[in-house]
């Protein structure tokens, strides 16, 4: 049976207080040969495509069951039948539509709770944008993949060419849903493997012990080695969001990391201390000697990244020195940080919260956690150009979720050459995102300097 993992568990409890664990992606299409002569967007055509991909994505086809008490944890099941009229849909712009109503459809459309009883994601198209652009919003529960496995799943439905051959899968046929007997029974086998477990780390102590310490310095690094500092970043938040893009290139990124002996997530780190830095000054808040804390997931997928699934993230805590000014000096603080923080063995995130009960305990209290001030996701996307139902992907940007009281976090992905950043807001504590957005844009134009001029005094 197809049970949740601890980590994916971890992913369900959080609506219960009103904060969506959906995570996305915003694309922008060349739609011009998805428009009919009168600009009506062509979504049967983009269906059928869609169905020749499903059984590239199988949870696309399941359905989340929440069995009764004694059964076990949920599980993934089958769904009878799948309408993709309920998936697949058009959500129209009015013509020519801006960036910014873009980004308000997409929280208009996160906003709306999946249907839980209907497989756990959904597709909009949102025509209307200039020059026959098209938008598209994909999203899925949180629960169903991480940002790798996410990647996966959006790379099931798109193409390294305009006109591939047919994809279709086999026929498709439901698998039944399991019956009480078989849940109770597969609730026990799994109990008694856990206490098998627990027996063999009894019968060989000095094994368990050597792993203990190897995850102990990211347990500490979490928990222990400093609080976040106190700042108007940390309130409890709501429901509603606010999205900003942040563009840049990928190449340019990768030069800034170079110079400075740092990784292209170096360069983000210090990007989103830039940003912040500015918000808090903008705020009236104290920034001089004070160091933030982001919460980073580091993926540990160790299959091929397009065939990357579930949920199965370690995490990294790291400084981000606001308090200094020059720009290239925090990057290069923050690197000669990371370079040591990288060296760690990080476990599954599920690990330290594997008990539901101790899960949702914590999410109790969440909104009261010193641990981090932010969130920042980076994740590496397809180097290459790619289509959509034959459409040319001109732009991906991520949508990362937020919870407990992180007021901002950034999700960035690279593709195709760019590097876009998306920043992700509480709605009603963050009406200053584009003073944010303003620093981080100012940040990466300072190192971006800084990296050319000091190429040119290298070759002079």
């Amino acid at each position: 049976m197809d049970r949740l993992s601890a980590q994916d568990l971890m992913m369900l409890w959080p609506e219960e207080l009103g904060w969506s664990q959906d995570i996305g992606a915003l694309a922008i299409l060349d739609g011009r040969g998805l428009l009919d002569a009168d600009g009506r967007f062509q979504i049967e055509r983009v269906r059928d495509r869609v169905q020749e991909r499903l059984h590239l994505v199988p949870r696309f086809r399941q359905l989340l069951y929440r069995p009764g008490l004694g059964l076990g944890w949920p599980l993934w099941i089958d769904a009878p039948s799948i309408d993709l009229a309920d998936h697949v849909r058009v959500f129209p712009l009015a013509a020519p539509a801006a960036e910014a109503r873009l980004l308000l459809a997409c929280e208009e459309l996160r906003h709306r709770r999946l249907d839980r009883v209907r497989p756990l994601w959904e597709l909009w198209f949102l025509p209307g944008l200039p020059d026959r652009r098209v938008g598209v919003f994909m999203r899925l529960h949180h629960a169903i993949a991480d940002g790798m496995a996410g990647i996966a799943a959006l790379g099931a439905l798109v193409d390294l060419v305009p006109d591939p051959p047919g994809t279709n899968g086999p026929p498709w046929t439901p698998a039944p849903m399991p019956s009480p007997r078989e849940l109770f029974g597969d609730n026990l086998r799994r109990h008694l493997q856990d206490v098998g477990r627990a027996l063999s780390r009894l019968a060989h102590p000095v094994d368990t012990v050597r792993q203990a310490r190897r995850g102990w310095p990211a347990v500490r690094e979490a928990f222990a080695e400093a609080r976040a500092p106190r700042t108007s970043l940390n309130r409890r938040i709501g429901s509603h969001r606010r999205f900003a893009l942040v563009r840049s290139d990928l190449d340019l990124v990768k030069r800034i990391a170079h110079a400075s002996d740092a990784t292209v997530n170096d360069v983000l780190m210090a990007v989103l201390a830039g940003g912040l830095r500015e918000l808090l000054v903008g705020r009236g808040e104290r920034v001089d000697g004070v160091v933030l804390r982001a919460f980073v997931p580091v993926s540990l997928h160790g299959e091929q990244p397009a065939q990357a699934r579930g949920n199965l993230d370690g995490a990294m805590m790291v400084p981000l020195p606001i308090g200094e000014p020059d720009d290239p000096r925090r990057l290069r603080l923050i690197a000669a940080d990371t370079t040591e923080r990288r060296q760690r063995s990080r476990p599954q995130g599920g690990t330290l919260f594997r008990n539901p009960l101790i899960q949702r305990a914590a999410l109790r209290v969440v909104h009261h956690q010193h641990v981090m001030n932010t969130y920042a996701a980076n994740v590496p996307g397809p180097p290459v150009p790619l289509y959509f139902a034959g459409a040319p992907l001109l732009e991906v940007f991520p949508i990362v979720p937020i919870m407990g009281n992180v007021s901002l976090g950034v999700g960035a992905l690279s593709y195709a050459g760019q590097f876009n950043i998306t920043a992700v807001a509480d709605r009603d504590l963050c009406p200053d995102l584009e003073v944010f957005v303003k620093g981080m844009g100012s940040s990466l134009d300072a190192l971006a300097a800084s990296t050319l001029a000091c190429s040119a005094a290298g070759e002079g």
